[in-house]
């Protein structure tokens, strides 16, 4: 049983107060921390980036892009970006092994930067938050990274680790929000909540089947 499962189980269903314009089981369960009842509702969008944009531009465009596509007047929509970046070059999700190794020696004993951006829509407009973190990583060699992509982990994660998760190991150092690195800033998500009047802390917050 997971966390999420726990949850609902003590608590009844609330009525949705928010979509959430991501599939992301990680910030669902980062949305019924703060007691935020709500639904999903996927965007399909173009998630690569433009010709020289740069990663902080294109995780907020992409954000606000996912919760503008959502959104139909009614319940505030909330959207996310996360981007994984070193030296300079975003690293998106591992397409395979060779990929995720790769990523995964590039990383080794260094520090990379994580940007998240957060934004939600309503009859107000949009407005976007960032969050930018740093990780560092100690050294993994070939066979701990052989190991992590056989745990399944790294296949859908941006840079191919998962902070709350097996790959925590990896992770020396950490200046920045743990939420943020995760894929949803918890700081800069109930700032845009609270301006939105959207309700959190909510005890019969669980989860909303989507």
């Amino acid at each position: 049983m997971t966390a999420s499962d726990q949850h609902a189980t003590h608590y009844p269903q609330a009525p949705p107060a928010l979509l959430l314009a991501s599939a992301s089981p990680r910030r669902r369960e980062l949305l019924w921390q703060i007691g935020v009842a709500h639904r999903v509702a996927i965007a399909g969008i173009d998630e690569q980036p433009r010709p020289g944009e740069a990663a902080a531009e294109c995780v907020q465009r992409l954000a606000l892009a996912k919760a503008r596509r959502i959104w139909q007047g009614q319940l505030p929509v909330l959207g996310a970006d996360t981007a994984v970046v070193l030296d300079g070059e975003m690293l998106g999700k591992p397409h395979d092994r060779e990929a995720a190794l790769a990523m995964l020696a590039r990383l080794s004993g260094r520090a990379h930067r994580v940007l998240t951006a957060v934004a939600l829509v309503d009859q107000r407009g949009g407005e976007v938050r960032l969050s930018e973190s740093e990780v560092r990583f100690r050294p993994i060699d070939p066979a701990e990274c052989t190991r992590y992509w056989e745990s399944g982990e790294s296949r859908d994660k941006a840079g191919g680790y998962a902070i709350q998760g097996l790959g925590a190991v990896f992770i020396s150092e950490l200046r920045g929000s743990y939420s943020g690195v995760m894929g949803l800033p918890l700081f800069e998500t109930a700032a845009l909540l609270d301006a939105a009047g959207v309700p959190r802390w909510q005890a019969d917050a669980a989860r909303v089947a989507c």
